[in-house]
């Protein structure tokens, strides 16, 4: 498997079993309906750890621009790569959302409130302030790239087995996502990835979805420029620190 292919499963796994819990828990007349902050977090955080055991060997697991771009900025990463590696990811999240619509789509058809149907697909502010909005993606991301850096070493810029540990390697970063959502998801949902919403955000707006809405591309900046900044903040820190 090629690294670029790698990216696209890894991401469309992560983004199908990332949607999933969502659509699960705020569709209409699923099994897991309204159960809760705690059964997506927990889902997101397991939906990382298995894309990252499947790309890790061949592509590193970056499943993540702001991952790549930190990586690139730390020097730890060919900068010649980041383009191929951020649109096997776009690619991947796009597939991975596809699939969410199209494994829930008695429930997506069942649901009338645009803002539930949309909530699969893209991150939503819980209060709609741009520049908080903006600062909660940047400090959620910083957490997840700098702490990945001493997690890994700043190793997942080759391809390898992650962290050196086969599946279990994943698991430290799969706590850390965790966390993060846990504590620092309540304000925007906690893209700190941008194909993990621009993807998604682009095929609610091309689906034939039933009673959807607008796809709010007004907000879509934040959770794409957020992580960005917030990645590259912890890689100036990080090369500052070592």
């Amino acid at each position: 498997m090629t690294p670029y292919i790698a990216e696209l499963i890894g991401t469309a796994v992560l983004i199908l079993l990332g949607g999933g819990v969502v659509a699960n828990v705020v569709l209409n007349e699923t099994k897991g309906n309204n159960s809760g902050w705690m059964v997506i977090t927990t889902a997101w955080a397991l939906a990382v750890f298995i894309g990252v055991t499947i790309a890790g060997p061949y592509s590193g697991a970056h499943l993540n621009p702001a991952v790549s771009v930190g990586l690139a900025i730390s020097g730890k990463f060919a900068w010649a790569e980041v383009p191929a590696y951020c649109g096997a990811q776009l690619v991947g999240a796009m597939l991975g959302s596809t699939l969410v619509w199209v494994f829930y789509k008695d429930h997506f058809d069942k649901t009338t409130d645009k803002g539930l149907i949309a909530a699969p697909f893209a991150t939503s502010p819980a209060i709609r302030n741009l520049s908080a909005n903006l600062v909660s993606e940047i400090i959620g991301t910083f957490v997840l790239i700098f702490s990945i850096f001493y997690i890994t070493g700043a190793e997942l810029s080759e391809p390898k087995t992650p962290i050196g540990l086969g599946a279990v390697g994943a698991i430290p970063v799969a706590f850390l996502v965790w966390v993060i959502g846990l504590a620092l998801g309540g304000t925007t949902g906690y893209a700190i990835n941008p194909v993990r919403d621009l993807g998604p955000r682009i095929m609610h707006a091309v689906l034939p979805i039933k009673n959807k809405g607008a796809t709010d591309w007004s907000y879509a900046w934040v959770p794409i420029l957020g992580p960005i900044i917030g990645a590259s903040m912890a890689a100036l820190l990080y090369l500052q620190l070592k």
